[in-house]
């Protein structure tokens, strides 16, 4: 098998974005903020709020990290890890399954912060919008990171198809738009830690946990380092993008000149992306529930931002040859994808499993929180999507995606990839909801009103991107190896 089961490649290929194209992108779009807009209406109204007794009482407008891990950590001295406290308190979790513990904390720290407001409406509204937010752009930065390990690594496989996940660059500017302004606007209904109260030793809402991490966790900080990676990315990323175009435009003796240089931008977009995505996730995602922690959640969530812009990017290109585009890629380069896929589907599993299982096992008061929150809190209302997002982010994919047939058709990738993608949008909304909506969150209009209008926005986004330039780079040094990847 070798060079004369290819066609020929034309290096003039491009996708047009189309009036209807744009028009049917922009009329999910208004759907989409259509049923948002219901959505909002609907709970205003009180459709589908509901505040138990209970769970006003235990749960609103205090964190149920506070559960044990407040008081553990109040009455237990700076200097000493483990206490007989903690292992009390420990033992009383296991041995009553955690009920009794968490309760007796939910209400030591409902009395502690009685002057909280709980989760309204419009928490629900800024949670969404926080998590859609998130969601996307995560995909968008990852398509670039896409680009820059393929590069960094001098991969020939993906030449011939690596404008597309170039072209999901260009959402970063909207995505990074968005998430500073759902910060700006909605901080207070999203994230515990923004009240001036809790440090204010003379108030009694002071906080000794968060005020041991003001130095890190306030606003100036906070938002400085959000505009700094968001800006860097972007930055980068044009870079990249710029001496693809100049490599198309001039070719010659300098392609090798702007290939070099474009790898040393990838290696440096490398760094910050690690450095970056690891911060961020403490700073968008897990400061949520800001008095947990987990050390391994820099990498899961990055995980789960992966693993979804490698079925975009399976989607998209899969797409574009469907429509008659990217002739040269065939089953071979699918294969490759779905092997991302299935590979990292496995991965995110193995962090899910790793930090569930230690933090249930050592059953330490301020980090089994995190997971009461999300298994028995609220009347278990997150409890069925938290353990229900393992059969689209592990069963499916491992028993889908398993043979080698299956990697190389593109109908079975493409119902892997839309099976993944809708399982890590789950894995967001455990990730995001319980900590902010806490017993208002659910699925209803203003849910899927949100995910309509963002999904459309994205692909409205990519699309002109990716209309904008030719599909091939015709005078990337590795096109040759890609239009002719055999496995």
């Amino acid at each position: 098998m070798g060079a004369h089961s290819h066609k020929s490649v034309n290096l003039t290929d491009r996708y047009v974005f189309d009036g209807a194209g744009q028009r049917r992108v922009i009329i999910g779009m208004v759907v989409g903020l259509a049923m948002f807009a219901l959505g909002v209406i609907l709970m205003i109204s009180g459709v589908g709020m509901s505040h138990d007794d209970h769970g006003a009482s235990a749960g609103h407008g205090t964190e149920v990290h506070a559960t044990a891990g407040h008081d553990a950590h109040a009455a237990a001295p700076a200097d000493h890890g483990k206490t007989d406290a903690h292992a009390e308190a420990g033992h009383d979790a296991k041995a009553t399954a955690g009920h009794d513990t968490h309760a007796a904390a939910g209400h030591e720290a409902a009395a502690g912060h009685a002057d909280h407001h709980g989760p309204t409406w419009l928490t629900r509204v800024y949670a969404n919008l926080w998590l859609n937010s998130l969601f996307f752009f995560g995909i968008a930065l990852c398509g670039v990171f896409f680009v820059a390990i393929n590069y960094a690594a001098w991969a020939g496989w993906s030449a011939g198809f690596i404008r597309i996940p170039m072209a999901f660059g260009s959402y970063l500017p909207v995505g990074g738009a968005f998430i500073l302004a759902v910060f700006l606007l909605g901080h207070s209904e999203l994230f515990h830690w923004t009240d001036a109260s809790l440090y204010d030793k003379a108030s009694p809402n002071f906080d000794p946990i968060l005020d041991g991490k003001k130095a890190f966790l306030n606003l100036p900080f906070y938002l400085s380092r959000m505009v700094f990676f968001i800006g860097v990315w972007f930055l980068l990323w044009r870079m990249i993008r710029a001496l693809s175009i100049k490599e198309d435009a001039e070719g010659g003796p300098k392609v090798t000149k702007f290939y070099d240089k474009i790898i040393v931008l990838a290696a440096v977009f490398i760094i910050t992306f690690a450095v970056g995505t690891s911060m961020m996730a403490w700073d968008w995602t897990m400061s949520i529930d800001s008095h947990w922690y987990s050390t391994l959640f820099g990498w899961y969530h990055f995980a789960s931002w992966w693993v979804s812009a490698l079925s975009t990017i399976a989607l998209t290109v899969i797409y574009l040859k469907e429509k008659g585009h990217l002739q040269h890629v065939n089953e071979n380069h699918i294969h490759d994808l779905g092997k991302f896929m299935f590979g990292f589907s496995v991965f995110w599993t193995y962090l899910w499993f790793s930090q569930f299982m230690l933090i249930y096992y050592a059953n330490i008061p301020e980090e089994i929180a995190y997971f009461y929150n999300r298994i028995d809190a609220w009347d278990q209302h997150y409890r069925l999507g938290f353990f229900f997002m393992l059969v689209p982010n592990f069963l499916f994919p491992l028993l889908f995606l398993m043979t080698r047939a299956s990697k190389r058709s593109f109908l079975l990738i493409k119902i892997a990839a839309f099976a993944i993608l809708g399982g890590h949008y789950l894995d967001f909304y455990n990730m995001i909801m319980p900590g902010t909506a806490k017993d208002l969150g659910g699925f209803g209009f203003t849910e899927f009103g949100a995910l309509l209008f963002f999904a459309c926005l994205f692909i409205y986004v990519v699309s002109k991107s990716v209309a904008s330039l030719p599909l091939v780079p015709k005078n990337h040094p590795m096109l040759e190896e890609s239009i002719h990847h055999d496995i």
